[in-house]
């Protein structure tokens, strides 16, 4: 499916009528198409939206999209974004604009998602044992000569059911499989030692369904990991495939290049580092990286653990998400509610950062001095708030979050809003 096909699909998200849906549109929008609604450049603060709404900045999403693309291509890799973060294809189509190999995924809805928007390089990011799955991978190959797919493999018994799977398909073309090292013992997925990667490396060859075309894995569950630490994992990930290569595992099927992939959010710079060593190879080497939040980047978790604090000459990410809700109950001097709660905001790994107040008044934006979320129902924020809070019943309160991929996935429209409130864009995702 080409990108041409994808283009289509995404100017039909643009026909899309505007209704009850979509959580924070303004009501009075109904029956516009989001295509209509988007041309109308309506502010979000004046224009009708109703709170709570998630918006994400056009400035800093520009950003962080290309600051990504100079830092790939300064380090020679190539970039497959995690598309599970957004599951957007509207920002699918922005990262490989951007320079993006292809995108990377968890599961084959989210296959079947990329597929339906044109993306023509997918890395799925786990073994596929699925047999339904299977049978709609391999005809979306059979059907596309252009399509690539490459997925983990890290069992002997997830090899047997891929085989009987898609010789059950009748498969012509092998699917394209990575063998995945785990990152150490109580680590997640992944073949424990060498010598179980290789064992499934042998499963694979004994197949005609099956092709052998790298190795992958994911730093970020190094257990108590550190810079050492992820290093040594990563340079351990590096010396398989030269093991591999040397025994000749790569030389099956017409393989042009032999696929080396990592790279969470949190250790991208030790990626690069250890990627740039990779030794001399029989076969060119798709160096893969597949971080993904960067994209909206946040307010928390990966504020705090992005590479670019260890490498501030690199550049700097930029959040990108804003989660804007009002303040329906002030009870006391120490404590007032807003309309957000768990159905809206990420809190998994944090809870909202109150940020910036917009008064009920239309007074200037001012800094949330003296509030703090300190904890979540489904529909309210617990504000706790000290003297110097200036908070009433009707203020906008802007909220930061904390992992984007537990903020994407409550919201299935975003707007695209500039600095000046100016909405200029709609996000959709499918979840």
């Amino acid at each position: 499916m080409a990108l041409d096909t994808g283009t289509d699909a995404l100017a039909r998200l643009a026909e899309e009528h505007v209704d009850h849906r979509f959580k924070g549109l303004p009501p009075d929008a109904d029956g516009l198409t989001v295509a209509e609604l988007a041309g109308q450049r309506r502010n979000l603060f004046t224009d009708g939206f109703a709170t709570p709404v998630l918006a994400l900045s056009a400035e800093r999403l520009e950003h962080n999209l290309a600051l990504m693309e100079t830092y790939a291509a300064r380090h020679g890799l190539a970039f497959a974004p995690h598309g599970k973060t957004s599951m957007a294809p509207q920002l699918f189509r922005r990262q490989i604009e951007h320079g993006a190999w292809g995108i990377t995924l968890a599961v084959p809805h989210q296959v079947r998602v990329a597929r339906a928007f044109g993306i023509g390089r997918i890395f799925l990011a786990n073994e596929l044992v699925d047999a339904a799955a299977l049978r709609w991978i391999a005809a979306e190959l059979d059907a596309d000569p252009d399509f690539r797919f490459v997925c983990y493999v890290d069992s002997v018994r997830g090899v047997e059911l891929m085989d009987a799977a898609l010789t059950g398909a009748g498969a012509a073309r092998p699917v394209d499989v990575v063998v995945e090292l785990a990152a150490g013992e109580g680590a997640r997925t992944g073949a424990r030692t060498e010598a179980d990667c290789a064992a499934v490396a042998d499963a694979v060859a004994a197949t005609r369904t099956l092709r052998l075309a790298g190795v992958a894995g994911y730093e970020g569950e190094v257990p108590d990991a550190d810079p050492e630490r992820v290093h040594a994992w990563l340079r351990r990930l590096v010396a398989l495939a030269a093991d591999f290569d040397a025994a000749g595992r790569f030389g099956a099927g017409g393989l042009d290049e032999i696929v080396l992939s990592a790279g969470g959010s949190a250790w991208f710079d030790a990626v690069a580092d250890v990627f740039a060593e990779v030794p001399g190879l029989s076969l060119p080497v798709l160096k893969l990286l597949r971080s993904g939040a960067y994209v909206s980047h946040d307010d928390g978790h990966y504020r705090e653990v992005t590479p670019f604090n260890r490498v501030p000459a690199e550049g700097a990410l930029e959040p990108a998400f804003r989660l804007w809700t009002q303040v329906v109950s002030r009870p006391s001097a120490e404590q007032a509610f807003a309309n957000a709660g768990k159905r809206d905001a990420a809190y998994d790994l944090d809870l909202p950062f109150a940020q910036v107040v917009r008064p009920a008044d239309g007074g200037p934006e001012r800094p949330a001095a003296g509030i703090t979320v300190s904890g979540l129902s489904d529909q309210h924020a617990w504000l706790r708030t000290t003297p110097e809070a200036e908070l009433a019943v009707g203020d906008w309160l802007g909220l930061g979050l904390s992992h984007p991929c537990t903020s994407f996935d409550k919201w299935q429209l975003i707007p695209v809003a500039e600095a000046d409130g100016t909405v200029v864009d709609y996000i959709r995702t499918f979840f």
